[in-house]
């Protein structure tokens, strides 16, 4: 039997298969780093789970999350959008999804990629923690707090400390896989 972090439901092969094939791989494509940011956004008060069964959804009510074409959507798509039932129908987070579409491509203009942008506020370089229980998993940390105070000053939307660490930690800028998880020495860099 393989090990996985505790918060991964036995069984559950959508779960099992982010778990063990993207959560803490680090990403440095912007058009992946925009659907990240987009699904963790959309989570706020939902479940997991929630958003992986929407996820193909996302995909396709946001241009496949192309950042530049989102940030085209004009409030007819925003309107139709809280229409479509594969994804989550709240007005705020659609509208947030659209802003912050129109900021990301901002900052690439800025900084030549979001992936430039994102990673130097850990140096480049993947954290890894070595946590024995998933119950010593921090929701945030310094560099979370850091990251999202710049993303509001931005005018990003969604993007509160405990949301941008859980977007951290999917795409790899921090290994939180506990140490008794098959994923935490494959990740360790």
């Amino acid at each position: 039997m393989i090990n996985r972090c505790a918060w991964v439901p036995d069984g559950d092969k959508l779960y099992e298969r982010y778990h063990d094939t993207e959560w803490g791989v680090p990403a440095y494509d912007d058009q992946v780093l925009f659907e990240f940011l987009t699904l963790e956004g959309a989570q706020a008060g939902l479940s997991w789970l929630t958003i992986l069964q929407k996820r193909e959804g996302y995909r396709s009510a946001f241009a496949n999350f192309d950042p530049a074409k989102v940030a085209m959507f004009a409030e007819a798509d925003s309107t139709k959008l809280q229409l479509d039932q594969t994804i989550v129908r709240n007005r705020l987070k659609i509208a947030s999804t659209i802003t912050n579409a129109q900021h990301f491509v901002e900052v690439q203009k800025e900084f030549g990629s979001f992936s430039a942008y994102l990673w130097q506020f850990i140096d480049g370089t993947p954290r890894t923690n070595h946590w024995t229980s998933h119950s010593h998993v921090p929701t945030t940390t310094a560099e979370a707090r850091l990251l999202s105070s710049d993303l509001k000053k931005r005018g990003f939307k969604f993007v509160g400390p405990t949301i941008v660490y859980a977007y951290m930690q999917a795409i790899g800028m921090v290994n939180d896989h506990t140490v008794d998880c098959f994923r935490h020495s494959e990740l360790t860099y």
